[in-house]
């Protein structure tokens, strides 16, 4: 697993989302590591970081598969593989950030790691990202389905057309999405295998079962136009969290750290510097 790290101070974490890489934090790493060190993950199949060869354990701790509520894809990503690799990376307690894909797999490790990590950012992020019955502030799981198979025709092509969706309605749309662009492929493209696996976790993974046994004090940063992960979904989370609060950033969308750097830098320094 490839790791940059910077600056120094308390560690922090940093868990990019679906088809991303490390880099993507690049704009505001300079900032975050005159407080923490800061320490950007690219993950299995993702950037610099080789795919995984298995699932790896399905078991942590006294855990047994039987305890998740949700199936393991069949994929060599999968929430559990990631978090495995994740925890084996790091010896030390932790801050960490996870964006989208990435606060999903912050929200799985947070359960099954409570002594590593001391404090949670979830940045537009959601315990469940596809909308079901009982769950209305998701993707509609046709839509992602349209994602999965267009995949298998050419993930470049999806790819860009997911970035589109993550700056839809946000400030300066059209300037995020060239520097979504220009960053998408700068680590080299993401494993294919990785990428079905990162689409089933979205499809399949629903978290709120879970989110009463996450004790870390959370931070939930949401975004007020974001069409992919909605506020609401992070305002539900602080409900349901044990110790949780929520910012919401005004005019901002899915990439909230690209659009308001300012404003993410310095929520994230008060709430763990606090």
């Amino acid at each position: 697993m490839h790791v940059e790290s910077h600056g120094s101070g308390a560690p922090l974490v940093l868990l990019h989302g679906w088809g991303m890489h490390g880099g993507i934090w690049d704009n505001v790493v300079p900032r975050l590591a005159q407080h923490f060190r800061v320490h950007c993950v690219d993950l299995p199949g993702h950037g610099y970081s080789k795919a995984g060869k298995g699932e790896g354990r399905r078991e942590k701790g006294n855990r047994s598969t039987e305890a998740f509520p949700f199936p393991l894809p069949s994929s060599p990503f999968s929430l559990d593989s990631v978090v495995n690799e994740l925890s084996a990376q790091f010896d030390e307690p932790l801050n960490v950030c996870g964006w989208s894909l990435g606060g999903l797999v912050a929200q799985h490790w947070a359960r099954l790691a409570p002594d590593q990590i001391t404090k949670l950012v979830l940045v537009a992020s959601t315990p469940c990202f596809t909308e079901r019955e009982d769950w209305l502030f998701g993707m509609a799981a046709v839509s992602l389905q349209h994602f999965a198979a267009e995949l298998e025709l050419g993930h470049a092509a999806t790819l860009r057309r997911f970035l589109a969706l993550q700056v839809r309605g946000s400030v300066n749309e059209r300037e995020l999405l060239t520097d979504l662009r220009s960053r998408l492929f700068s680590r080299g493209e993401p494993d294919v295998h990785a990428l079905r696996g990162g689409l089933e976790i979205l499809r399949d993974a629903d978290l709120r079962g879970e989110l009463a046994d996450i004790r870390q004090p959370t931070l939930l940063i949401a975004g007020e136009r974001d069409k992919l992960t909605p506020p609401e979904a992070s305002f539900y989370m602080a409900t349901e969290l044990p110790d949780a609060r929520v910012t919401e950033i005004a005019g901002a969308a899915h990439a909230l750290f690209l659009s308001h750097p300012e404003i993410f830098v310095e929520e994230i320094r008060y709430f763990l510097h606090g």
